[in-house]
């Protein structure tokens, strides 16, 4: 099963979560442990997992052609 597969099947309320959900536990970590050089490094870690999901998620074929695209022209 190729991974961009399992996403396509993913509802998109599902995909959402997937990106926010680490971040928010995070966030909720950092008020139980309160602020240390692990907690800044996890929730920059999770803030990339976001943006990665937001950017690259693949919504639709158009989609992922102008991503494709983007890469070229640079």
């Amino acid at each position: 099963m190729v991974p961009g597969n399992l996403v396509d099947g993913l509802s998109p309320h599902l995909r959402v979560a997937t990106a926010v959900l680490p971040f928010l536990i995070v966030m909720v970590a950092r008020v139980i442990w309160g602020k240390s050089k692990t907690m800044s490094w996890l929730i920059s870690m999770s803030t990339v997992w976001f943006v990665i999901n937001m950017l690259a998620a693949p919504y639709s074929a158009g989609f992922r052609q102008e991503l494709i695209n983007l890469t070229t022209r640079f």
